[in-house]
């Protein structure tokens, strides 16, 4: 069998790796879809039109990565599967809600009479602000070891804000990207704004983080490990701080550098990612399963890697040509 010689620890690593991976870019991909999303202004039609745009040869197949993740997830760490969805069945709920109202919406809005377009282009608004508050609130309740006291709703509820506001900040940042003229005057000052709310929410949930788990907060505060730790949120502000000066002198260089801030915006999520990673790491719940507990069996393992060598390349190959066909600011959509 191929992989037989692959032991079961380093089966258990390599499937957590690729299922922080697929959470990474989904995050970062579907992330800025959703900020968009949840940007909608509700009494500019030019805008809304030109947004939807902008996200409409991607948004559909970011969500592969989503998809990916609960596969690996259910395949990889079943008992982990199970614990999480029983503990997050209604918000899960309520997400898979938000993505049929987002895709139903974005068709829609372009197949009714005029006078009803409104309406759709509410619902994707809407449907994207349900996904980004649920998948908050989910991200929170996870953290806590899937815990349902008071002191854990708070912290999701935190966390819903902080989410919601990291993908309004990245969608701003796509569309000072992809967007000309007052759209794009508009995402700068979406991002300015945007970038504040983030830096509180960073602030806030870092801080809350180092009180929900002894081991976190021994890791973070003891040596070697936390003078790594500690460098992460400081590189993420000195970013933010980078990028809060680029907002403000980017409109007046005519195009040049408009491709930063959505870079910067992608560094400091990679970065908030790897903190929380190295935080948990060897939990699938933290501080409550191992990868080790919750591993599938290693022959049924090494059988699926074989797909996962084949399947994954491809996804990346895909979506790395879908980027770049479609690169370059945006056109108006066409649906026939």
């Amino acid at each position: 069998m191929v992989f037989e010689n692959v032991s079961a620890e380093a089966l258990g690593n390599i499937y957590i790796g690729l299922l922080g991976l697929a959470v990474l870019l989904y995050a970062i991909l579907d992330g800025y879809d959703l900020g968009v999303g949840v940007l909608l202004p509700p009494r500019n039609e030019k805008f809304r039109d030109d947004m939807i745009a902008s996200i409409g040869p991607y948004w559909d197949a970011n969500e592969t990565w989503l998809v990916l993740a609960v596969g690996l997830l259910l395949f990889a760490f079943p008992e982990a599967h199970s614990e999480v969805l029983q503990s997050l069945y209604l918000p899960a709920t309520f997400m898979l809600l938000g993505l049929i109202l987002r895709g139903v919406s974005f068709d829609f809005r372009a197949k009714v009479v005029q006078v009803n377009k409104r309406k759709w282009d509410l619902a994707f608004k809407y449907g994207s602000l349900l996904t980004t508050l649920a998948q908050g609130y989910m991200l929170g309740i996870y953290v806590t070891g899937l815990r349902s006291d008071l002191w854990a709703q708070a912290f999701a509820l935190l966390a819903a804000f902080g989410v919601t506001a990291a993908y309004a900040f990245i969608g701003s940042c796509w569309l000072i990207l992809k967007a000309e003229n007052q759209l794009q005057e508009k995402a700068y000052y979406w991002a300015k704004r945007g970038l504040g709310v983030l830096s509180i929410g960073i602030v806030a949930v870092s801080i809350a983080n180092l009180t929900l788990h002894d081991e976190v907060r021994e890791l973070w505060l003891s040596a070697p490990w936390g003078y790594v730790l500690m460098a992460i949120p400081v590189a993420c502000f000195a970013l933010l701080s980078l990028c809060g000066m680029l907002l403000k002198k980017l409109p007046e260089a005519k195009g040049k550098g408009e491709w930063l801030p959505f870079f910067i915006a992608l560094l400091v999520f990679v970065l908030c990612f790897s903190a929380f990673g190295i935080s948990y790491y060897p939990f699938v719940i933290p501080g409550k399963l191992t990868i080790t507990d919750a591993l599938s069996d290693a022959n049924s393992l090494r059988f699926l890697l074989v797909g996962v060598v084949i399947v994954v390349p491809c996804i990346l190959a895909y979506t790395a040509m879908v980027y770049k066909i479609f690169s370059g600011k945006s056109e108006k959509l066409s649906y026939y």
